[in-house]
Formats: C-alpha cells, sequence, structure tokens
C-alpha cells in the first residue's frame, strides 16, 4: 500500500494513537513502527493470556469492586499493606480522582510534565502554577521545591519526557519538607519498573501527604487493558476510594494484572534488553549531526534538533513517509519545536529509526 506523502496527519499530544494516523494514512496499523508511546518492547507477560482465559467465566458477575486479591499481590510484590493501595482503571483515572478528591486550594505542577495533570486540575477548577525545569537540568528537578503556596505538588520520577531520575537525596529532602508543611506530593512513578530500586515507596510510612502513581501500562505492555494504581497511607486511600466510580477496574484487567506481578523472569529480561538497547539508540543518536539526545533511566529518550532547519514537526512528517513515527514533544510545557521523544524498542526496530533519521536528516 502506497504512502500518500503529503502528508498532514500528527500525532495528538499523548502520541501512541497508531489508529488514527493509520486511517490517516490509508495504512494498515501493523505497517507503523511506533516510537511515540513508552511501552516495554517485549510485549505483554505470557501469562497473561491463560489469565484471561481463566477469567472469562467470571465476566458474568460485576468486577471485585475492592479488587482485594490484586491488592493482596500488589501489596506483597510492594512490600505494603493491601490498605495502602488503591487501584484505577489506569493511573490517568487516578490523578483525576485525586483533583477532585482533594479539591485543593492550588496546585504546583513541575514541568515539563504529563498534560493529564493540568487538565485533571482544570476539570476540579483548581488553580494551577508549574515550576519549569531546565536544559542544563535535564528537564528534572535539580534543587529543593517551593511549593509556592500550594498545597497539592505533582512530579514525575523518572522525570516525563526526559527519563531522567531524581537524585535519591534531593526527592527524599522534597517529600520530607512537602509533608512537613502539609501539602500533597503526587509522585508519579510511571515509569519506575525499570528501576524499581529508585521507588519511593520504601520511605511512604514516613509521609503521611505522599501519594505514589504506579502504572501497569508501560512496563508490562498492556496500554490497551487500563490498569493502574496508587500507594499511600490508608487513611488516604481510604478517603480516595470512597469517592471514586465503582466497578472501574474490569474483571479482566485484575486478572491480567496478577498475572503481570507473577512473572519475575519476564521483568528481569525486560530491564536488561531496555537497558542494552537504551545504551545502543543513545550512542546511535549522538552519532547523528543536528541531535542531542538526553540520558534516560527508561525507556524511552527525548531528543533535541540542533540544526536550524528542522523542527520536530517536519522531522516527524519525514519520517511518516517512511512508517516511523516518532512523539512530537513540542506540546510540552517548557519544551518547544525543537524537541522530539522516542520509545526504546527492539534491536532491529532501533536500527530502522536510526536509519530511517539518517537518511531523513541528510
Amino acid at each position: 500500500m502506497n504512502i500518500n506523502h503529503t502528508i498532514t496527519a500528527t500525532t495528538p499530544p499523548h502520541g501512541g494513537d497508531v489508529y488514527h494516523l493509520a486511517r490517516t494514512l490509508g495504512l494498515d496499523l501493523a505497517d507503523l513502527l511506533d516510537f511515540s508511546a513508552n511501552i516495554n518492547p517485549l510485549g505483554f507477560p505470557p501469562g497473561i493470556a491463560g489469565a484471561i482465559h481463566q477469567a472469562l467465566s467470571e465476566i458474568v458477575h460485576y468486577p471485585d469492586r475492592r479488587c482485594l486479591e490484586l491488592r493482596r499481590d500488589l501489596a506483597a510484590y510492594h512490600h505494603l499493606t493491601p490498605e495502602q493501595i488503591l487501584l484505577g482503571n489506569g493511573s490517568t483515572e487516578l490523578i483525576y480522582l485525586v483533583a477532585r478528591a482533594l479539591s485543593p486550594r492550588q496546585a504546583l505542577i513541575v514541568a515539563p510534565a504529563f498534560s493529564e495533570y493540568e487538565h485533571a486540575l482544570k476539570v476540579a477548577q483548581v488553580p494551577v502554577a508549574f515550576q519549569i525545569t531546565s536544559e542544563g537540568q535535564n528537564y528534572t528537578l535539580a534543587e529543593p521545591l517551593d511549593p509556592k503556596g500550594a498545597d497539592l505538588v505533582f512530579l514525575a520520577n523518572p522525570a516525563s519526557p526526559s527519563g531522567v531520575l531524581l537524585a535519591p537525596e534531593l526527592l527524599l529532602a522534597v517529600a520530607a519538607a512537602l509533608d512537613a508543611a502539609g501539602v500533597y506530593l503526587l509522585l508519579d512513578e510511571a515509569f519506575i519498573d525499570f528501576v524499581e530500586q529508585a521507588s519511593l515507596k520504601t520511605h511512604l510510612a514516613r509521609f503521611p501527604h505522599l501519594l505514589i502513581l504506579r502504572s501497569f501500562t508501560k512496563f508490562y505492555g498492556i496500554p490497551g487493558m487500563r490498569l493502574g494504581c496508587l500507594l499511600a497511607a490508608p487513611d488516604l486511600i481510604a478517603r480516595l476510594a470512597a469517592v471514586q466510580e465503582p466497578w472501574s477496574v474490569s474483571t479482566l484487567a485484575q486478572a491480567m494484572g496478577r498475572a503481570c506481578l507473577q512473572d519475575l523472569d519476564y521483568m528481569a529480561r525486560s530491564r536488561v534488553l531496555v537497558s542494552q538497547e537504551r545504551d545502543y539508540l543513545l550512542a546511535g543518536l549522538k552519532s547523528l549531526p543536528g541531535l542531542r539526545p538526553f540520558p534516560s533511566a527508561v525507556n524511552y529518550l527525548l531528543v533535541k534538533i540542533t540544526r536550524p532547519d528542522w523542527t520536530a514537526a517536519s522531522l516527524q512528517k519525514a519520517l511518516l513517509a517512511r512508517k516511523v513515527v516518532i512523539r512530537d514533544a513540542g506540546n510540552f510545557r517548557g519544551l518547544d519545536e525543537r524537541f522530539f521523544r522516542i520509545a526504546v524498542r527492539r534491536h532491529e526496530e532501533n536500527k530502522q529509526l536510526l536509519e530511517a533519521l539518517r537518511h531523513s536528516l541528510t
């Protein structure tokens, strides 16, 4: 099937909308090589298929509203208690729930950041301020945080879209200062599974105002089956659960979540593959004139275009002609039209991306 080379399609704000792109370009979904969504290149754990088959007989009933079995499994995995865990229909649902349930007077977002933080706060009619991090800081927090009068702060670790980890001593200092001031901290650890040892979950009991957001989507490769969780103090979890919509986590999603947590071999292989291929991509990007990739600890890389004759939008268009999709990061607050982001995929796919970039930029 031929591509129309007068391409006007672009990826929507989140990236990853390959359905939209395939329809716009007149392609089959399988024709596109998608680097715009940061999903585990191994795909989902093999045990998921059996878990779904086994759970099918249960879909004649409403889901377990309390997700008790999955919460118990998560508690064992994270060394917490079930009362410290709340499940949701993806981490995005939980972002909106926190904004609505806590009703902060004002919120602060450390940016660049996931756009749904800001949108959730606007829906809840919460005034929003921003602390913009700099290129010299690799777009992550590098100094103590001033909440600027906010009583709810959104902070991602690893940072999005740069993938940089915060210094552990700084993160602990920020959490301690905000907690002492009675300020809630929503710490988004959506990608921390790739560097699990960096999670703040081991310090959760110290900070009653800390909420840790976790996602099954990225690490376990199941964005089409929405599943995420919050880790927090039991009274805070109970407060949020009291206003959460019922049955937001399906029976199949709960079964898939339990299967994911059982596959330790898959987890280990995922971390090794992503680390190796990220290093390969980083070296390849550095070798291309006109590109400056940023260091990352996870399965994506932020890249700045340093050539004056190119923008992320023009590069995205050129790559789409080769059926390769990247994420134009120019709509992240604090970035501009020179930035794009790519996922880490399997080796042959990463080679294809580097070749497509080399061909497009020369």
